[in-house]
């Protein structure tokens, strides 16, 4: 394990200072196109890493001054407000909500997430407005990105959220090998995924880690649009942290076990420490993670679920841990590092480029429970993140 992945950075370029915020913002608005631009994804506004991450492309779009239109989870469910009681065949939530539903019981995630993404990608494609770009999510494009060409948009963007789907794939299985509870949705999208890779025109990448396996599958580099992300702000902001008097373990996110949340568990479940708790700030999407989970906290008290707002988690944190087989960026240790927090991140997590030095945290070999659980207890001990010994 590392305590970083590069030496301290100058002051100017230290993660979450000021001087940081404005060049990243900079560089944001720099990596658009100018011209009227239309903005899709799934995700609502805001809403989870992904409606984060729109959320920061559109509001670099508004500080260019580009005219844009969002089309995405929000606006589909402003649709299902206006269109209660509309034929049957118009395309919006009740519809979308209809064709998952029409699909058998037992249907895997991977066969839902397909469908959702499909319905979407049909669902946007018929809202596209005159515009000059598109700039849409990958997994989710194909029918906007063949829409949009006969319709004379000048340029087609596609943000890749994680790695290239194949490595994707390759680390979901890695995952699933060692915790057999749940599928992967990544292999049901492969097809339509490199598809939009072949037609899109430029793709924007959030780190290093997403632009090098795209580098590896024989991208060219001016191809790859650098878009870096942003904690948000509140995080920086807040009044002062009370760490708890236990060793509190914090992990923010969706409880899967591609995020590594049971290889985290497991590694909690070694420790000996009574005053170690583990608080996962998350909910499961399926029955496999479900009864791991359940049946965790029922056998070690010292873990438990707490969704609602990880700011309140993270003020009492000893340390997030985020150890995921593949995350093309991450935001919630970018939040807790943003917030004083010291993170224990994996190899295959993209925001460990912004880890300066040791006092910040320490990057991991992903999907090693030995090494996860030998660095949960050095800094149990006070032996990671230049901190005082814990006696």
């Amino acid at each position: 394990m590392t305590a970083s992945t590069e030496a301290h950075l100058p002051d100017s370029d230290r993660p979450f200072t000021a001087a940081w915020r404005e060049a990243a913002e900079r560089r944001q608005a720099a990596a658009l196109p100018a011209g009227e631009t239309v903005v899709s994804c799934t995700a609502p506004l805001g809403t989870g890493g992904l409606g984060r991450h729109l959320g920061e492309i559109v509001g670099a779009l508004e500080r260019r001054g580009n005219a844009s239109v969002c089309i995405c989870g929000s606006t589909r469910a402003e649709d299902a407000d206006a269109t209660r009681g509309a034929p049957r065949h118009r395309l919006g939530i009740p519809y979308l909500e209809r064709a998952l539903a029409l699909l058998p019981v037992g249907v895997t995630p991977g066969v839902r997430t397909r469908a959702f993404m499909s319905e979407f990608d049909a669902y946007a494609a018929e809202r596209l407005p005159p515009a000059e770009h598109l700039i849409a999510f990958n997994c989710q494009a194909l029918t906007q990105v063949r829409a949009a060409r006969p319709a004379g948009y000048a340029s087609v963007g596609l943000v890749s959220a994680n790695s290239h789907l194949r490595r994707l794939a390759a680390q979901h299985a890695l995952a699933r090998r060692s915790y057999p509870l749940e599928g992967s949705w990544a292999a049901h999208l492969l097809r339509r995924c490199l598809a939009e890779y072949a037609s899109a025109d430029r793709i924007y990448v959030a780190s290093s880690y997403i632009r090098d396996s795209f580098l590896e599958e024989g991208f060219p580099e001016e191809l790859l649009s650098y878009f870096p992300l942003t904690p948000d702000p509140r995080f920086e902001r807040a009044g002062a942290r009370a760490p708890s008097e236990r060793f509190e373990i914090v992990y923010v996110g969706s409880l899967a076990v591609h995020k590594g949340v049971p290889l985290l568990i497991d590694a909690v479940r070694r420790l000996p420490h009574a005053d170690v708790s583990l608080v996962l700030v998350g909910g499961w999407g399926t029955r496999g993670m479900r009864r791991f989970v359940q049946a965790a906290c029922a056998a070690d008290p010292r873990i438990s679920v707490r969704p609602g707002d990880p700011l309140a988690h993270l003020n009492s944190a000893s340390v997030c841990v985020h150890p995921a087989y593949e995350d093309g960026f991450a935001y919630a240790p970018a939040e807790a590092l943003a917030r004083g927090v010291p993170v224990i991140v994996s190899e295959d997590t993209g925001m460990k480029e912004l880890i300066d030095g040791p006092s910040d945290g320490l990057v991991v070999p992903t999907g090693e429970l030995d090494v996860l659980t030998e660095a949960l207890e050095a800094a149990y001990r006070g032996e990671a993140f230049a901190r005082s010994p814990r006696r």
